[in-house]
């Protein structure tokens, strides 16, 4: 046989070169047509032809042995290094997670190469399965439970996770030196309704291969859930501030009651000075996130501190074409947890900028109790005031930006940096029906004002009175404090803000708070 190839080869050549003489032109080669390009707009199509179609879940079964797994023998599963996909030849890497315990759902994979996209195929051998997990029979078209990006964000010499989809669909972003708390979403419908929520999933990702010292990354999705289909796209650039640019174009199958775009996940059992401390622990502080940050479409920022409440409590804070919002950690030091193991300090905020208008709607803020720190129960989303209606596509766009500390970034002026809540005293005696409030505000301006400035809280409230307002510089740290007496007027909850200004400019952004006396 080898012999007879070769025979054939030298005759075919032989009959080129024969040809090539008598016409003096090289015969001509049947041409492979380019593929077509992958791009936002293919996913877009994709995305429209899915919602065109009734609503199934796409993925393969789960085997029983896998969903049976706990919590620990899941986490026994790990993926190797040197199985990632890019290993070695880029910037970036891409490991994934096995399928198994909660995360049942199958995620598709592809590569997007300049010629063309190619599947990424599921193989055991990615994976070390650690003692704790018992010996299951794997089937080879398994699938992927979902993917993290990986680059060298602390150390030039390993790659570290940037970023990670598992499960719905979340995805989680990291910037330098710091550590998973708060969660994003590509989509919240009907979050905190009678009705109840439905949870979209990311089904299929496509990753555009990068050039080997290329610093951001391109990867797209398609979501998909009973009410609408949607195309995604994101742009990952890794750094001491980690921005993800996100890009989505929804198709409703059917109306949606109330939709939350760029939704965030966090978790706030208590803090510091928490008005309604109910746990008996050894930490000054438990969450991933203190308080939801926003700045309206006039350009005013507003502070409300998050709470643990004893119900389910639901805040809408409307506003036109917002300029951002976010789910923010602020306490930095170890102090404020004292925690080695959990190092609530180097959580990040999530910081969500609208690129283009948004129009009118508002921020919605849902917080819901909750007894242990396993559990996320804060959640915050755009809700837009236009309806969500069958055939007409939603587009929008924003920025991501997970940080440590922003600076004077945001927000640029004064900002509150703690509030607690105690008895109103006269003596010896606490005031029935009265509560105390105390909110410290620093950086900006106020760091360079003498206690002798005429700084001047603006305060108002509405179902209660507040009296005995004080406004004092601590000399001990250099923040400005104010104090207030507040007296419910009825049995609704309170609704309260608080901002300083000089001469009648603001210096800080405004604290805003719901207070539910006890009792109502």
């Amino acid at each position: 046989m080898l012999s007879f190839h070769r025979t054939h080869l030298a005759a075919a050549a032989l009959a080129v070169l024969l040809l090539t003489s008598a016409t003096g032109k090289t015969p001509s080669t049947p041409q492979r047509r380019a593929a077509p390009a992958f791009t936002f707009a293919t996913v877009q199509r994709l995305a429209q032809q899915r919602a065109a179609r009734p609503y199934h879940i796409r993925s393969t079964p789960l085997p029983r042995a896998l969903a049976r797994l706990t919590y620990e023998q899941y986490s026994d599963i790990r993926f190797q290094p040197a199985a990632a996909l890019w290993h070695g030849q880029s910037m970036f890497e891409v490991q994934f997670f096995h399928r198994g315990f909660n995360f049942d759902r199958r995620v598709n994979v592809y590569e997007v190469l300049p010629s063309g996209v190619q599947p990424v195929s599921y193989r055991p051998t990615m994976f070390h399965f650690g003692s704790r997990v018992p010996r299951i029979t794997l089937p080879a078209n398994l699938g992927f439970a979902g993917l993290s990006l990986h680059f060298p964000l602390n150390t030039p010499g390993s790659k570290d996770e940037v970023l990670a989809f598992l499960g719905a669909s979340y995805f989680r972003a990291l910037g330098r030196n710091e550590g998973y708390g708060v969660s994003a979403r590509g989509l919240a419908i009907d979050t905190a309704s009678a009705a109840g929520e439905e949870y979209p999933y990311f089904t299929d990702f496509w990753l555009v291969r990068p050039a080997p010292n290329q610093q951001s990354m391109t990867l797209y999705a398609l979501l998909d859930s009973p009410s609408l289909a949607g195309a995604y796209q994101f742009i990952v650039r890794p750094g001491t501030i980690t921005q993800v640019q996100v890009t989505a174009q929804l198709y409703p199958r059917r109306v949606v009651a109330k939709l939350g775009i760029a939704p965030l996940t966090s978790m706030f059992l208590y803090g510091r000075g928490s008005a309604r401390r109910r746990f008996d622990d050894w930490r000054p502080a438990v969450h991933d996130s203190d308080g939801l940050m926003m700045q309206t479409g006039s350009g005013e920022w507003l502070w409300r501190p998050l709470d643990n409440p004893r119900q389910l409590e639901v805040n809408r804070f409307m506003d036109d074409n917002p300029k951002g919002f976010g789910l923010i950690q602020r306490d930095r030091n170890f102090s404020d947890y004292e925690d080695p193991n959990s190092q609530f300090e180097r959580r990040p905020s999530y910081w969500i900028q609208p690129l283009g208008n948004w129009g009118k709607g508002g921020v919605e803020l849902v917080e819901i109790p909750s007894d242990e720190e396993i559990h996320d129960n804060i959640d915050a989303y755009w809700v837009p005031s236009a309806p969500v209606v069958p055939q007409k596509p939603i587009r929008f766009s924003y920025l991501l930006s997970a940080y440590l500390n922003s600076g004077d970034r945001w927000p640029p002026g004064g900002k509150v940096v703690a509030t607690r809540f105690g008895p109103v005293m006269r003596g010896t005696t606490p005031v029935s029906g009265m509560r105390l409030v105390l909110i410290d505000f620093a950086g900006g301006d106020l760091n360079s004002l003498l206690a002798v400035q005429p700084v001047h809280a603006d305060v108002s409230a509405q179902g209660a009175t507040v009296s005995h307002v004080l406004v004092q510089r601590l000399p001990e740290n250099g923040h400005w404090r104010v104090t207030m007496d507040v007296k419910p007027t009825g049995d609704q909850p309170v609704d309260m803000q608080c901002y300083l200004d000089l001469y009648g400019k603001a210096l800080t952004e405004t604290w805003t708070y719901q207070w539910t006396p006890p009792g109502t």
